[in-house]
């Protein structure tokens, strides 16, 4: 029997709670990030924000992860959709639930949770070689092969739904610099409105704090439909006791009944 995408990815991550766990006990300081032998920080890991779907540490919500503020006293950070230009406005509110890419299998440019690597997912894994960091998601396939030997951009590739990525590093920080964008996705899914288009850019800066924490920042920028570059809130992941993750397909069959829901 055949499930859904969405109940079959939230079925999927419940498989991976971890229990909250209380002590008394000062928390013991966190190993330093391991380095790789060019002496980079090892990047590679299966990184999530620390909970199941809707459980505890969860980043959750239409605002992102851990970054995210909290309190009563809390301003809500922009979301990309916030910026749009009044002619981008207009043609969003024109739009609902059942235009979501996502719903045919279409991964996001971004990340619904202002993750990159988590697309529409909630986990993802980073791979590192010395030539290439490569970041996979769980859901439709997804990958990214970012380059950090020095190479430019690919002139000779058509643009695609995830863009073109090359990475160098600042330090300890790996930069991701990602153009070429299709304008057929959303930045974010789960009926969340969020239309680019092909002048979408994102710069993202990973740093591994230590070994069990990863932070990132980014920066989108759109000039045709943003009236200013989107400053993502700052994600902090922590790494997962797991170290795979999973397989979670996708296909016009599977979401049919999601289609047809939102009809």
């Amino acid at each position: 029997m055949k499930f859904p995408i969405l109940t079959t990815a939230i079925a999927g991550m419940m498989v991976w709670s971890a229990a909250a766990q209380t002590t008394s006990a000062p928390k013991p300081a966190a190993a330093p990030a391991p380095r790789t032998a060019d002496g980079h920080p090892d990047l590679s890991g299966v990184w999530w924000t620390g909970g199941d779907v809707g459980g505890r540490g969860y980043g959750g919500g239409r605002g992102g992860g851990r970054g995210a503020g909290r309190g009563p006293a809390a301003t809500p950070p922009p979301t990309f959709a916030g910026l749009y230009t009044p002619d981008a406005q207009v043609k969003a509110k024109k739009m609902k639930d059942k235009d979501d890419p996502s719903l045919g299998c279409v991964p996001t440019a971004f990340g619904t949770l202002n993750v990159g690597m988590f697309d529409v997912g909630a986990v993802g894994q980073i791979v590192q070689t010395p030539k290439f960091v490569i970041a996979l998601t769980e859901t439709y396939h997804g990958f990214q092969i970012i380059p950090t030997d020095g190479r430019p951009h690919r002139d000779d590739i058509i643009p695609s739904w995830r863009g073109d990525a090359v990475g160098h590093w600042d330090g300890d920080t790996l930069v991701v610099d990602k153009t070429n964008f299709t304008d057929n996705t959303w930045i974010s899914a789960e009926g969340r409105v969020s239309f680019h288009s092909d002048e979408l850019h994102i710069v993202e800066r990973y740093r591994r704090v230590d070994a069990n924490t990863l932070e990132i920042e980014a920066t989108l920028e759109d000039p045709k439909v943003l009236t200013k570059p989107w400053v993502v809130p700052k994600q902090t992941l922590v790494l997962a006791p797991f170290d795979q993750i999973m397989e979670l397909n996708c296909s016009s069959a599977e979401v049919k009944s999601l289609i047809d829901a939102v009809q």
